[in-house]
């Protein structure tokens, strides 16, 4: 008796459920914190590059001006951290407005060196804006409150932050899972067709950008929170290349795979504590030996396996296009006598 692959997701679903509760109990509850809130940019980035086709190496401006701006809430206006996390993630939609309607203009390489540059450009602002940010010192000791209750506990606060995380989870799962979400891939393959075939396709990329920066932003609130600190690294162009690098090794266009890249790479970080000079090259390996051995990625070829094992697994191609039958299961026509 086979298993139904919807039993399957739903159990997988529950299984990520059970984990992300007892994690702090398995690992110190800020690190645990921070894979969750990196799992959740890196989902951002996939939406974006695995969902639409689009590379950013600018996410970082969402992910660090949401940081900061959730800090001077919390420290300067007093407002409690749920507060502060909306706050943030409102500064990155703001912000991803005018940076994707110029950005989607461009493709390719193109477009990942625009976003690049914006991203700088939000740096060298943050930077430069002392009496507000501090500058270098970044914003420190950011209170997170709810309701009168202080959080200062790191295992409190990790409870109390992680429905915010899940709901931008659920969030990205239902724009993937939604009409609008199948645009975006037929856009991704195929982007002159789904012009021709009425779709306002630059809408729907600003849009899907605007999406994956509010996602990117609520996840940078809630890490400065849980660090009590918004710092100048935040908003710095590496830290859009390592979301991309955790997306790659988990899978793009899966997902869920950057939070299985999330995991491997704070806990190689993690590992390497009292030897930060070698994360670099430990990182480069581990990117070097998933990639060529497993070429979608830990989840995506995991993913592969599991659906190239099943001879009864339809073909499923999202978007506008239409399944591609398979030559073995045609019939063949015999000619008719006298034909050619």
């Amino acid at each position: 008796m086979s298993v139904r692959p919807v039993t399957v997701r739903y159990a997988g679903y529950a299984l990520a459920l059970i984990a992300a509760l007892i994690l702090p109990h398995i690992i110190y509850p800020v690190l645990a914190l921070n894979i969750i809130v990196w799992g959740l940019f890196a989902v951002a980035v996939d939406l974006l590059l695995g969902f639409s086709g689009l590379l950013s190496f600018g996410h970082a401006a969402f992910w660090g001006s949401a940081a900061y701006a959730a800090g001077i809430a919390a420290t300067r206006g007093g407002v409690s951290f749920p507060v502060a996390v909306l706050i943030g993630t409102l500064v990155a939609i703001l912000l991803a407005i005018p940076i994707g309607y110029l950005s989607i203009r461009r493709q390719g390489i193109y477009f990942a060196m625009v976003t690049l540059a914006f991203a700088q450009m939000i740096y060298f602002v943050i930077n430069q804006w002392r009496s507000v940010t501090g500058g270098e010192n970044g914003i420190q000791g950011i209170p997170r409150t709810l309701l009168g209750l202080d959080l200062s506990s790191a295992t409190t606060f990790y409870y109390a932050a992680l429905p915010l995380a899940l709901i931008g989870y659920v969030f990205a799962f239902r724009v993937v899972h939604s009409p609008f979400g199948h645009v975006l891939v037929a856009i991704r393959d195929n982007e002159t067709r789904a012009r021709a075939l009425g779709y306002p396709t630059h809408r729907y990329k600003l849009i899907g950008f605007v999406i994956s920066a509010s996602l990117a932003g609520l996840g940078g609130s809630i890490y400065a929170l849980g660090q009590r600190l918004a710092d100048l690294e935040y908003a710095r162009w590496t830290t859009s290349g390592l979301a991309v690098i955790m997306t790659i090794l988990g899978g793009v266009g899966t997902l869920w795979g950057g939070v299985i890249g999330a995991v491997v790479v704070l806990l190689l970080r993690d590992w390497l504590t009292t030897r930060p000079e070698l994360f670099g090259v430990a990182t480069g390996g581990v990117f070097a030996v998933i990639v060529l051995g497993f070429r979608r990625g830990i989840l995506g070829t995991a993913l592969h396996w599991y659906r190239s094992g099943r001879p009864d697994a339809p073909i499923r191609r999202r978007g506008l296009a239409a399944a591609r039958p398979d030559p073995t299961t045609v019939p063949r026509v015999k000619p008719e006598k006298g034909g050619r």
